[in-house]
């Protein structure tokens, strides 16, 4: 059974055809590149995924429960992480966002400081838990949105660009955080260009081209 199947996915803007797709099945602990050249749809089929863009959709059903497709994202979430190119951050603290799931889920302060600092500590921003997110670099927000998350063991988490217009280190690290994230049996699928996250091991390769999915 598929985590996330899509029937009869079609989106267009005005006259032009952006993509038609008949079926995008979407596999537990499976990893996705979804690659294309620009203007593809890539974002934007990620988007619809995550329930924050519409679409004509035939069905949509999650862990075999079928979904109203104008629901995917009160009913999917925080099963369904979307990930910006440019995550935005609260003006808080870097802790206060890794924490700002849990807290609204109503989990207990002791249990989610606890899961806050190992999240931290994973993505390796523990020494800046009490940073201004603006203070941050690119790749020090990546890290920060990716612990952010984690923290919410998500079924599919969705990554748009993660490491575009980020200097060499910091694409490594990022890239190790997701390399760890596809090994430890979440959904992901992401949208990239980057030759680095090309070669995870094992990821089916989706690629929009002439209005399909191939």
């Amino acid at each position: 059974m598929s985590l996330m199947l899509v029937r009869g996915l079609r989106k267009s803007f005005g006259e032009r055809l952006l993509f038609d797709v008949a079926e995008l099945a979407l596999q537990s602990g499976s990893s996705y590149l979804l690659t294309g050249g620009n203007g593809s749809g890539k974002t934007t089929m990620l988007r619809i995924l995550a329930g924050l863009e519409t679409a004509q959709i035939g069905s949509v059903s999650f862990e075999g429960v079928t979904i109203p497709a104008g629901e995917i994202c009160t009913q999917l979430s925080p099963r369904v992480v979307y990930l910006h190119q440019h995550p935005y951050l609260f003006s808080s603290s870097v802790a206060a966002n890794v924490a700002y799931g849990l807290k609204a889920a109503g989990m207990a302060h002791a249990k989610r400081e606890a899961l806050v600092r190992e999240a931290m500590t994973w993505a390796g921003v523990n020494h800046l838990a009490h940073i201004a997110p603006h203070k941050l670099s690119g790749g020090e927000k990546q890290r920060v949105a990716l612990a952010r998350a984690r923290i919410l063991n998500p079924k599919m988490l969705l990554l748009d660009e993660p490491t575009a217009n980020l200097d060499e280190e910091a694409r490594r690290q990022v890239a190790g955080l997701i390399r760890q994230m596809c090994d430890n049996n979440h959904c992901v699928v992401i949208a990239t260009h980057d030759p680095e996250l090309m070669t995870l091991k094992d990821a089916v390769q989706l690629r929009l081209e002439n209005a399909a999915l191939r």
